[in-house]
C-alpha cells in the first residue's frame, strides 16, 4: 500500500516537472501578448511603489484607519 502511494506521488511529481519543462519560458511574439505583459509590468511597478516601506509607514491615514482606532 505504501509503495503504491509513493509511486503515485512520484508519478504526479514527474508529470508536473515534465509539463513545466516542456512549456518553457518563451517570450511573447504577438502584439496582444506584448501589451498584456507591458500592462502587468506597469501595474507591478506601481503596486511596489505604493505598498513599499515609505508608502506604508509615511502615508496619511485613510478612513479605514479611523475606524480601527
Amino acid at each position: 500500500m505504501l509503495y503504491v502511494f509513493l509511486g503515485l506521488l512520484v508519478g504526479a511529481a514527474s508529470l508536473l516537472i515534465v509539463t513545466l519543462l516542456r512549456r518553457g519560458n518563451t517570450p511573447t511574439e504577438h502584439a496582444d501578448g506584448l501589451l498584456i505583459e507591458q500592462q502587468g509590468r506597469t501595474r507591478a511597478r506601481s503596486e511596489r511603489a505604493r505598498f513599499g516601506t515609505f508608502g506604508a509607514h509615511f502615508a496619511l491615514p485613510t478612513m479605514v484607519d479611523l475606524y480601527r482606532s
